[in-house]
């Protein structure tokens, strides 16, 4: 693949540095400093947009509606005909509802389980009931809008992935899709990763394997041919290999993934990361996007990138093959 980005079809943009949920599985919660990317700077960023024919900005986080004025910041994107997706914890949506349902193209809430399942890993009492109030507050206020569910499957929660979808089809969201719990990576605000330890709260133990493989085979039979499940079986299957890989029970295999080609992650203060689990190779406030985008660091990266072979990328937990 060419070393230089002439197009970037997709952006994930960190509006917001905080969150509102102290979830088991991320420690963003964690961050105590508040960064926002301002509206003059994405406005400043816009032509390079442009140049890169950005398409699809997916809003992420920390929790962008946290952002004093997120609105602006999907009312300039969409000003440029750019798809904005907005991904939430919800526990904001009631309040925001009106605006969410005008100035965003559809969005994605974090659903952990079945409401007492939900509420423990989120480490916030009654989030099931804000968010469920929340998605039906923007299906008021615009009949059919898209809002869809996310769940990450991980110790606390892998039993209940049959009842995690019918609760998502209940509450009135389109669809859900799955992925396994990140656990090695320095993402989500864990500079030097997790300790073992850590790691081992979250994981699976090898006597749950075959417990988690029967409800993720038993998930894809319960919704197949509904459209209402996102994930095909094969890649259910993938979150039990990687929990498998991760004990030293398989081998780890990366994705077919292509988004350090197609994609970037600008974090809340500038920084341009290739993904979310690959380290920045620049700054885009302090150095400029496009300077950022096709730098030395950045080439070099996207050169030298072997992702079969890559460890960050034979553990990763996505799979962005788009185009």
């Amino acid at each position: 693949m060419n070393a230089v980005l002439e197009s970037l079809p997709v952006v994930v943009l960190y509006p917001h540095s905080r969150c509102n949920c102290r979830c088991v599985m991320c420690d963003i919660w964690k961050q105590t400093e508040r960064q926002e990317i301002a509206v003059p700077q994405l406005e400043r960023w816009l032509d390079d947009f442009e140049r890169l024919r950005v398409r699809w900005v997916v809003l992420s986080g920390g929790e962008p509606l946290m952002h004093t004025g997120w609105w602006r910041l999907c009312e300039l994107l969409r000003g440029r005909g750019i798809r904005t997706t907005i991904l939430s914890t919800g526990l904001l949506f009631e309040r925001n509802a009106a605006r969410i349902a005008e100035c965003v193209d559809d969005a994605i809430v974090s659903l952990d389980g079945p409401p007492a399942v939900h509420d423990r890993i989120r480490g916030v009492p009654g989030a099931f009931g804000q968010m469920a109030r929340g998605v039906d507050a923007i299906l008021a206020a615009r009949a059919g809008f898209p809002l869809a569910a996310r769940s990450t499957v991980h110790r606390d929660n892998f039993r209940h992935l049959r009842e995690t979808a019918r609760t998502a089809h209940r509450i009135g969201l389109r669809g859900i899709s799955f992925l396994a719990a990140d656990l090695t990576s320095e993402a989500f605000n864990r500079p030097g990763g997790w300790s073992a330890a850590r790691q081992s709260e979250i994981a699976l133990a090898e006597a749950d394997l075959p417990a988690l493989e029967a409800e993720l085979e038993a998930l894809a039979a319960e919704w197949s041919g509904s459209g209402f499940l996102a994930d095909t079986p094969g890649k259910l299957r993938r979150i039990a290999r990687h929990f498998r890989a991760h004990l030293g029970l398989a081998r780890a295999e990366a994705p077919r993934c292509n988004a350090p080609w197609i994609s970037a992650v600008i974090e809340s203060d500038g920084a341009v990361r290739p993904c979310f689990f690959h380290q920045p190779f620049g700054n885009a406030v302090t150095d400029g996007l496009l300077a950022v985008l096709n730098g030395p660091a950045a080439r070099a990266f996207r050169e030298g990138l072997d992702i079969a072979s890559n460890p960050t990328c034979r553990r990763c937990v996505c799979s962005l093959n788009y185009g």
